[in-house]
């Protein structure tokens, strides 16, 4: 899984549990967008664009209530409201050895008035 926001933080409740099921494998970097959302970022995957958003990726444990704890903390499934607030999604991950496919969670809503992080990196 790939990383770039909120779920980065120590001291947020869902940060620490995907820390505590995971493990670290490396930096890493997908080409698109990083909006301020408010309390949180928002990142839309552009394949054709030369910007990227940076985050962390992760190698999740084998459990599956993992990521439906992910999945409700992002707002993203059939319970949640629609249309849903993230959508998890596999997409390729630029790593300084390799890519690699990860699963990401993207904005789901329009940006529109939201501004973008043009570095790239969230910094809460």
């Amino acid at each position: 899984m790939f990383v770039y926001g909120t779920l980065l933080e120590n001291d947020n409740e869902f940060g620490a549990f995907l820390k505590s099921n995971s493990n670290h494998i490396t930096s890493g970097s997908f080409n698109g967008y990083l909006y301020d959302l408010g309390e949180y970022p928002g990142a839309i995957y552009d394949p054709l664009t030369k910007q990227q958003v940076f985050g962390q990726v992760l190698l999740l444990d084998n459990d599956p209530a993992i990521l439906k704890t992910l999945d409700e903390y992002e707002g993203f499934g059939e319970e949640d409201d629609q249309p849903d607030l993230f959508i998890r999604r596999i997409i390729p991950v630029h790593t300084d050895k390799k890519i690699m496919d990860c699963y990401v969670y993207l904005y789901n809503l329009p940006v529109t008035g939201c501004p973008q992080i043009s570095s790239g990196i969230y910094n809460a």
